[in-house]
């Protein structure tokens, strides 16, 4: 019986140790995106783009994207907005072209989903007489700030091949739910985003808001089809050289989940897809990263194992809750005894100090981005809650990582761009 006491005690501590070093970890990246250089030269608008946006059913907010993407402070000669009414059977199609955007109808028993939409449209742009220098790629509940091509412009112009802009939130105040996933997001684009960008990692395709130069995505091919195409192309990408570059000023602002229900239905997708692109490339990038000593490679790797790490940290966290009440008890019990006994020995005091570090690291991230207020930080008081979800949501996207069937996220709600901006 001591043995196998020993071999739990054992076990418990690597799982913990394991977890600290890969928050540590996480917590060092992080620490280059508090100083953000301000790039202020302005680049001559040269390059075309091709606007995709990708539609399921959207007719209540289809017409906020194009108005949005119309409005762009960007010459309008070098852009087209396209529109892929994805198995639409609602008034998407009809109501984007009034807009006056380009549409394509697609229509499918298999092969549905946002990747298998996509691969589809750049075929067809492929084979248009006229030739774009890239494709910048959209959801239809998104809207666009003024300045995301000028900025997408600077980037390319700089050498990038793929470049990912600024994921803001469209309904940060609606409900907790909506409020914790702003939160995560906006810590997400300035600890890890920024501060890869930074250190000159390669960044993470976020599933809108980026563009891909034309030549790329031809010799690569786009062959993201699963449930998280973003983080799929991503891989490929890092496999074959390219790193992602980080636009902070080409912001897109995304509609949230508002209810807990719908939220998990998304992040559980998310997972799922994280498990399945994981299973196919963390040990290419792993054994690549090793054999050429290429540190983005690395981190992509260590990226793409995001639901295994949150259900080690997950049953971690549950070890040490177990462990703490076990010690409680034992100290209530022979208060004479143990008091004497305690030893806080230098990793435990790590641990308090890390974790107080972390619950005040969050709101100073929000005050550099200039998005904590009152009702946020109300938001963040109960956001633990919503990040304790993280764990069973994780342990389904394991299990069910070889589900493929796309939920669509329904968005009910109208909101402009020029509220938006005021907003800001």
């Amino acid at each position: 019986m001591s043995i196998f006491k020993e071999l739990i005690h054992n076990a418990s501590r690597v799982l913990t140790y394991t977890v600290y070093i890969i928050s540590i970890y996480y917590l060092f990246i992080s620490i280059f995106g508090i100083r953000r250089k301000k790039d202020t030269g302005e680049v001559k608008p040269e390059k075309s783009f091709a606007l995709v946006v990708a539609a399921h059913n959207e007719e209540v907010v289809i017409d906020d994207i194009i108005e949005s993407l119309k409005k762009l402070d960007y010459p309008k000669a070098l852009y087209d907005i396209f529109v892929i009414a994805d198995n639409c059977t609602d008034k998407t199609a009809l109501k984007a072209r009034k807009k006056g955007a380009i549409v394509y109808e697609r229509f499918t028993e298999g092969k549905r989903g946002k990747g298998y939409a996509l691969e589809w449209m750049f075929d067809k742009i492929f084979k248009m007489k006229k030739k774009y220098d890239a494709v910048a790629i959209f959801d239809a509940d998104n809207l666009v700030n003024r300045n995301f091509l000028k900025e997408m412009n600077k980037q390319l112009c700089k050498g990038y091949k793929v470049v990912q802009g600024y994921l803001d939130s469209k309904n940060p105040c609606d409900t907790w739910i909506t409020g914790s996933y702003s939160i995560a997001f906006w810590t997400c684009n300035r600890m890890f985003q920024l501060a890869r960008s930074n250190l000159g990692l390669s960044t993470q395709l976020g599933g809108t808001g980026f563009c891909i130069d034309i030549t790329v995505l031809k010799k690569l091919g786009w062959g993201a089809t699963c449930l998280t195409e973003d983080l799929e192309f991503t891989c490929k990408l890092v496999l074959h050289g390219y790193k992602v570059g980080w636009a902070h000023d080409a912001i897109i602002y995304d509609e949230k989940p508002l209810t807990l229900f719908q939220s998990w239905k998304q992040r559980k997708r998310w997972m799922q897809g994280f498990a399945d692109v994981s299973s196919r490339y963390f040990f290419k990038l792993l054994i690549k990263s090793i054999k050429s000593c290429n540190f983005v490679l690395l981190d992509c790797a260590f990226y793409s194992i995001q639901p295994i790490v949150t259900v080690l940290i997950g049953i971690s966290a549950i070890s040490g809750v177990i462990q703490y009440f076990m010690k409680t008890y034992n100290l209530i019990s022979n208060f004479n005894t143990v008091v004497y006994s305690i030893n806080f020995d230098l990793f435990t005091i790590i641990a308090v100090l890390f974790s107080i570090l972390q619950f005040v690291y969050t709101p100073f991230v929000l005050i550099l981005e200039k998005k904590l207020d009152l009702r946020i930080f109300g938001y963040y008081i109960i956001y633990p809650l919503y990040v304790i979800t993280w764990f069973p949501i994780s342990l389904q996207g394991i299990i069910y990582k070889n589900d493929k069937e796309w939920n669509h996220t329904i968005h009910s709600r109208s909101v402009k761009i020029k509220d938006l901006e005021k907003a800001n």
